[in-house]
């Protein structure tokens, strides 16, 4: 598994990965290229979009950790990271997520974050115990979402 990081030319496969995942019921949020470039790969408050290949090239998923900013969309407190994780279907329960999070803890250290701020829904259990397993902890909840937090060690 080749690990790196994301660059504007990946948006069509990262669009067509996240295209797969709300095809299979596991995403509702749009995946269209245009989005992936705004929110993934050319987000000006981006830290660093990890992404997972197979030997052959082929996306297995990404990772995007952002600058918590004034009125970002999920509350997070501002000067935290923000990390999003999407799995490829076909690449499920392989330790792709755990592979990017390596990649984006370094990006967060890099960049002095103390907090990382993962946004799950309420309802997505897999999701939640896969930032549990990486070491985040329920920070808060909203009406439909779990909020986990990393914190560095110091």
């Amino acid at each position: 598994m080749n690990i790196r990081a994301a660059t504007a030319q990946d948006a069509p496969a990262i669009s067509e990965m996240l295209q797969k995942l709300v095809a299979a019921g596991k995403r509702t949020a749009r995946a269209d290229i245009e989005f992936v470039r705004e929110n993934y790969t050319d987000n000006p408050v981006g830290i660093r979009c990890c992404l997972a290949e197979d030997e052959k090239g082929s996306l297995l998923g990404i990772q995007s950790l952002i600058h918590a900013t004034e009125g970002n969309r999920y509350e997070t407190p501002v000067g935290w990271g923000i990390i999003g994780t999407h799995v490829s279907p076909d690449a499920a329960r392989r330790g792709v997520g755990r592979r990017l999070f390596e990649c984006s803890r370094e990006a967060a250290i890099e960049a002095g974050l103390s907090k990382i701020e993962a946004f799950i829904g309420k309802d997505n259990i897999v999701a939640q115990s896969y930032y549990e397993r990486l070491g985040f902890e329920t920070f808060r909840h909203t009406d439909t979402a779990v909020c986990k937090v990393w914190t560095r060690e110091s």
